[in-house]
C-alpha cells in the first residue's frame, strides 16, 4: 500500500508524458518541449510507460480541452490512448501560447484520476474483508474449520492459482513469422515490423514498414502518416518561403531558424546514440535560439557542443559507415541540403549539421534583407516541385535495406526528414504575404 502510495504521488509530481505530434504541427511540439523541460517531466517512449498522453496537433472536429471523447481522432491517437494503463490523461495541444494550460489541465486530470482508482481500490479491499469477515462466522457457526486454501496461494484441488492463464498460451493472437532465405541462403524467420508514427525522437507522422530476417532489414516500405493540407508553410522552411513570396526577411531570422533547425534533428541524433545529456543540452540551445538569444549568447554555447560532439570516440564508432549516401547518388535521387554536402554516411551528415550550427548561430544579429533567389531551407531547396524531405524519404529503402535493425533509427535520424513539408497545400513551394 506504501508503495503505491509513492508511485501516484511520483506520477502526479512528474508525470511520463508520450507526446503524439502530427505533421505540420512543429510550432507546437516546439512549445511543449520546453515546456516539459522547464517543468522537469520525463518523455516516455511508449504507451506503456505513459501518464499522461499529449497530442500535439490541429483536432478535426473537436475543440481543444472539451473533454475526453474521441470525436473525430485518428485511429493512431485512439490506439495510443487505449494502450496507456489507467489511472492516466489526455490533453490536446493545438495552440503554443497555450501549453502550460494544457499540462496544467492533464496534471489535475491525472490527479483525479489517481484519486478515484485509489478510492475504489480501498472500497475493493473493504469489501473483500467484509466478505472474509462473514465467511468466518458462517464457518465458525457450522463448525467448518478446513481452509479452502493454504497461505502459499494452492487450492483445494492442489493447482496454483494463475497457471490456467498461463496455460493457455503467451503468444495466442500475436503474428508469427513466416520464414524465407536471408543473404547467406540461411532459412531465416521473417518479421514484419512497423516504426511509427510516434516514437520518441522519430520524425513526426513517419511510418516504416520493415521485413526483418533475425537483425537485418531485408526491406522497407515508407508511409507517412495523412493529414489534410495545411495553408501554413512548414515551420522550418519559413523565412525562405516569406522571402519567395516577396516579404520582408532579414538574413538573422533566417540564419536563427536554420541554427534552431539543425540542433533539433542534432538533438534527435544524440538521443537515439543514447546520448541523452547531450540531446538535452543541444536542445536548450535550440529553444534559445528560438526565443531569440543573441549572436555572443549563440555562439558561446554551440561552440562546447560542437567540440565536444566532433570530439566524442563513441559517436564516431557508433555511427561511422551507417547509411552512406554518396553525392553523386544523392544528386540521382534529388537530395539537397545538408545530405547532399556530407556525401557520406551519418557521422559525415552530423558533420555538416554541426558546421552550419556554428555559422548560422554567428549570424544570427544580421539584419540585412535575404535575397529572394535564395532558397535552401535546413532540409535544401525550396524552389522544386517536391520538397527536399520527398527525396530523404524516398532515399530511406536503400540506405536501410541490409542494415541491422538496431541502426535503422541512426540513420533516419541522421537524414531527419520534415514531414511538415508534405502537408503544405501550396505548391511548388510558395507561400501568399501574411503579414
Amino acid at each position: 500500500m506504501e508503495l503505491r502510495r509513492a508511485l501516484v504521488r511520483a506520477a502526479v509530481s512528474r508525470p511520463g508524458v508520450l507526446l503524439a505530434v502530427s505533421p505540420g504541427a512543429t510550432r507546437q511540439r516546439l512549445a511543449v518541449e520546453a515546456e516539459l523541460a522547464r517543468r522537469g517531466w520525463p518523455c516516455v517512449s511508449g504507451p506503456a510507460e505513459a501518464d499522461l498522453l499529449v497530442v500535439v496537433g490541429d483536432r478535426e472536429g473537436e475543440d481543444e480541452g472539451e473533454g475526453e471523447g474521441e470525436g473525430e481522432e485518428s485511429d493512431w491517437v485512439s490506439g495510443l490512448w487505449h494502450g496507456i494503463p489507467a489511472p492516466k490523461a489526455r490533453v490536446w495541444v493545438t495552440d503554443p501560447e497555450r501549453v502550460a494550460d494544457a499540462l496544467e489541465r492533464g496534471l489535475a486530470d491525472l490527479a483525479r484520476g489517481q484519486y478515484e482508482e485509489h478510492h475504489e481500490h480501498q472500497q475493493h479491499q473493504q469489501h473483500q474483508q467484509h466478505q472474509q469477515h462473514q465467511q468466518h462466522q458462517q464457518h465458525q457457526q457450522h463448525g467448518d474449520t478446513a481452509p479452502h486454501s493454504d497461505h502459499r496461494g494452492h487450492d483445494m484441488h492442489g493447482g496454483h492459482h494463475g497457471h490456467a492463464g498461463h496455460d493457455m498460451g503467451l503468444v495466442e493472437g500475436l503474428p508469427m513469422a513466416d520464414r524465407a532465405d536471408d543473404r547467406d541462403g540461411l532459412r531465416l524467420d521473417v518479421l514484419h515490423v512497423p516504426l511509427g508514427p510516434v516514437l520518441a525522437d522519430w520524425p513526426a507522422g513517419l511510418i516504416l514498414r520493415l521485413t526483418l530476417q533475425g537483425d537485418v532489414v531485408q526491406e522497407v516500405t515508407v508511409e507517412p502518416v495523412t493529414t489534410p493540407p495545411s495553408p501554413r508553410p512548414p515551420f522550418w522552411d519559413e523565412p525562405w518561403l516569406r522571402a519567395t513570396a516577396g516579404e520582408h526577411v532579414s538574413r538573422g531570422n533566417a540564419a536563427r531558424r536554420l541554427c534552431a533547425a539543425h540542433l533539433d534533428s542534432l538533438g534527435r541524433f544524440f538521443a537515439v546514440t543514447g546520448w541523452d545529456d547531450m540531446a538535452a543540452r543541444t536542445r536548450y540551445v535550440r529553444d534559445r535560439a528560438l526565443a531569440g538569444g543573441s549572436a555572443a549568447e549563440l555562439t558561446s554555447l554551440v561552440r562546447p557542443l560542437i567540440r565536444r560532439a566532433q570530439r566524442s570516440r563513441t559517436l564516431r564508432w557508433l555511427t561511422t559507415g551507417l547509411g552512406t549516401l554518396p553525392a553523386e547518388q544523392a544528386r540521382h535521387r534529388g537530395v539537397t541540403g545538408p545530405a547532399l554536402v556530407a556525401d557520406g554516411d551519418a557521422y559525415s551528415r552530423m558533420l555538416v549539421w554541426l558546421d552550419a550550427v556554428g555559422r548560422s548561430a554567428a549570424a544570427c544579429d544580421v539584419i540585412e534583407a535575404l535575397d529572394a533567389a535564395e532558397t535552401v531551407g535546413p532540409r535544401g531547396r525550396l524552389d522544386t516541385p517536391a520538397p527536399p524531405s520527398r527525396a530523404l524519404l524516398d532515399s530511406l529503402p536503400r540506405l536501410l535495406e541490409g542494415t541491422e535493425f538496431a541502426c535503422a533509427r541512426i540513420i533516419v535520424a541522421s537524414l531527419d526528414p520534415d514531414l511538415d513539408e508534405l502537408t503544405h497545400a501550396q505548391a511548388p513551394w510558395t507561400v501568399h504575404s501574411h503579414g
